[in-house]
């Protein structure tokens, strides 16, 4: 039950696959089939956990990336900017500065997120996110840098809601390290 929006669904960093799920909608309500294994596109991952974030408008979660897991997003309600952070060819001396891909996702749209690929996301309204990963959670493989690294220049929108424009992030987002410092510890 997917169905392609192109150009939408290209992306120019390898692995990482975007989509949008059907909804049907009658006078009784709505349903919407968030994930078949059958799936062409989700035929090589074997998701091992399941995970619900809700957010208020600007707040951002970000940016983070793993090693050894592959996150799928699936936008349940609200939208999204999506910042996707390609920071492979850093780690492995490729390139001196990452690939950024970003984009709107809303209700029904999802993203593929191959590891060492940083992701983060700003609330443009009260957002809930799906989150399906390929290792269960056990805090030693969340890696994360500073949301507003210059290295990585993602071009946030800015925030209306605050006062100083800036999104609203947890402890750990505010105090991550850079990304040069980040990439040298993984080297």
């Amino acid at each position: 039950m997917t169905e392609s929006r192109d150009p939408a669904t290209h992306s120019d960093l390898p692995g990482v696959r975007y989509g949008t799920t059907r909804v049907v909608v009658d006078d009784r309500g709505s349903f919407r089939e968030l994930w078949r294994a059958s799936l062409p596109e989700l035929a090589d991952l074997r998701f091992v956990q399941g995970n619900l974030s809700t957010s208020a408008a600007g707040v951002l979660r970000g940016l983070h990336f793993h090693v050894r897991q592959v996150d799928q997003w699936i936008v349940v309600s609200g939208r999204a900017f999506v910042a996707l952070v390609d920071v492979r060819p850093l780690i492995d001396r490729r390139a001196e500065r990452p690939a950024v891909e970003t984009r709107e996702l809303e209700a029904g749209d999802w993203v593929i997120i191959p590891d060492r690929v940083a992701h983060g996301y700003l609330a443009l309204e009260p957002v809930q996110v799906l989150y399906r990963v390929t290792n269960e959670y056990d805090g030693s493989d969340e890696l994360g840098f500073a949301w507003d690294d210059p290295l990585a220049a993602v071009p946030w929108p800015h925030v209306p809601s605050t006062a100083d424009g800036r999104p609203i992030t947890s402890e750990r987002d505010r105090t991550n390290p850079s990304l040069t410092e980040l990439v040298a510890r993984l080297r």
